[in-house]
């Protein structure tokens, strides 16, 4: 048993108390002993943002070993958009854990796989016909992202962008651009991997998105060539690299430049996807259709699961048996995804998105409006992010992110970093988080700059 007597009975979900409380420091003694059980048991290289153990959450908090109710801005990095425990997703998963747990669908199909399937086709931009295949995590749909896209183009080379994240394996490491803490000491990556300049609008000089593509064209066609390059891959907005909001026309005229040039274009909307942005993907403000959309965390409300959507012609090519794994659209994954979906859609979320951006938006702008060390606010929906410089030189200010950190976790905030110098910090509260509780975290972190 590894919860305290005052925490043993209490159950997340929407019905817990939507309320900041600290009955104890952060982190309390409880979790203190749970730290020294972790650091005795899990390899170090396994880090925490906030050093607590959580025991129950839902709608905008989550619970610690010590009892401590603590407002939640990460949503387990943009994954429980539905809320913790969503009653949909939890009736789902109990009816399919009383049916079955697994078989592989490589070896028995069933249906849930397949619905899940016939959702990301109709949700997903674009009006082609499309397929899907379900794998695990966002990075093992990246691999297999790329891997169709070169076995489609009978061509080798990818291109992805500065400030990008992929993921920890060995080809989405070569994708990611930043070093530490996801590169260093794990190479050699993956061959045929390039890179190109990103819109970057608060240090690019506020560049055009059209000027900013063509010279990421530029780049590409003079260090690659089109002739060899199967795929480009992109997060229409960056997320580790530090929630960067490309400028209007960049994302279209890559597209189209790809079109032309018979490049697969694929989208990685593995933090973007599922109303984040208050819209159902990112890539759906911009316009555009990608060949291949990468989705996962916010898919199926807790449960690992990602997903590979595109053109049927596409999605179709690889030989029979070429994709696929043992867990791969697992049931009780599928049956959680189906009923976050209809959360979605159903419960106005995406609607519930933008409110939360508004808001969100708002106090930050005005809190930058009177502090120069926020030299950037920005983001779209419930993915916003600011970014801390010195103000005398517009340099990032890694030290002075961390500081504003470390008072909202002491505080009650779970609050998550990010960005290549390590100088953002991005807001990702749960669509769930009535607006009391946005408005006591805002008010938090306001205190937290104050402060630092």
């Amino acid at each position: 048993m590894t919860m305290t007597d005052n925490t043993a009975a209490i159950v997340g979900g929407p019905e817990l108390p939507q309320e900041r409380k600290l009955v104890t420091e952060i982190p309390g003694p409880e979790s203190k002993k749970l730290m020294a059980r972790k650091q005795a048991a899990v390899s170090k290289a396994v880090g925490a943002t906030v050093p607590v153990f959580t025991v129950a959450a839902g709608g905008g908090v989550l619970v610690d070993a010590d009892g401590n109710s603590l407002i939640d801005f990460g949503s387990g990095i943009a994954v429980t958009g539905v809320g913790n425990s969503n009653p949909r997703v939890v009736k789902a998963m109990a009816e399919q854990l009383n049916r079955f747990t697994h078989t592989c669908f490589t070896v028995t199909h069933y249906d849930s796989y397949v619905e899940v399937a016939e959702a990301l086709n109709r949700l997903t931009p674009g009006d082609f016909e499309k397929r899907s295949a379900l794998f695990n995590s966002g990075a093992e749909a990246v691999e297999n992202a790329v891997k169709i896209a070169r076995h489609y183009t009978g061509k080798q080379a990818v291109v992805a962008f500065d400030h990008a994240y992929h993921g920890r394996t060995n080809l989405t490491m070569g994708l990611t651009a930043k070093n530490i803490p996801y590169k260093s000491g794990f190479g050699p990556f993956a061959p045929e991997v390039y890179r190109a300049p990103l819109s970057y609008p608060f240090r690019d000089g506020g560049l055009d998105g059209v000027t900013a593509a063509r010279k990421a064209i530029s780049t590409i066609e003079k260090q690659v060539g089109a002739e060899n390059l199967a795929a480009i891959i992109i997060e229409p907005i960056q997320g580790e690299g530090g929630f960067i909001v490309p400028a209007e026309g960049f994302l279209p005229t890559l597209v189209a430049w790809a079109r032309e040039n018979d490049v697969v274009f694929i989208a990685d909307e593995v933090q973007t996807g599922f109303a984040r942005t208050g819209a159902m993907f990112a890539s759906d403000h911009e316009g555009i259709a990608p060949d291949i959309i990468v989705t996962a965390k916010g898919i199926a409300g807790g449960l690992p699961l990602s997903a590979v959507t595109g053109r049927a012609e596409i999605m179709d090519h690889p030989q029979v048996g070429g994709i696929g794994g043992t867990y791969g659209g697992n049931p009780i994954a599928c049956a959680a995804a189906l009923a976050t979906i209809e959360s979605y859609e159903q419960d106005g979320l995406v609607q519930r998105a933008q409110e939360i951006g508004t808001t969100m938006m708002g106090r930050l702008n005005a809190l930058a409006s009177e502090d120069p060390r926020i030299g950037d606010v920005r983001g779209r929906g419930a993915m916003v992010a600011i970014e801390l410089v010195d103000p005398a030189t517009n340099e990032p200010d890694a030290e002075l992110t961390g500081k504003i950190a470390k008072y909202a976790h002491e505080h009650g905030v779970i609050l998550l970093t990010c960005g290549t110098y390590g100088n953002v910090i991005r807001f990702l509260p749960p669509l769930t988080m009535p607006d009391h509780l946005l408005d006591e975290g805002l008010r938090i972190v306001a205190d937290a700059i104050a402060a630092a």
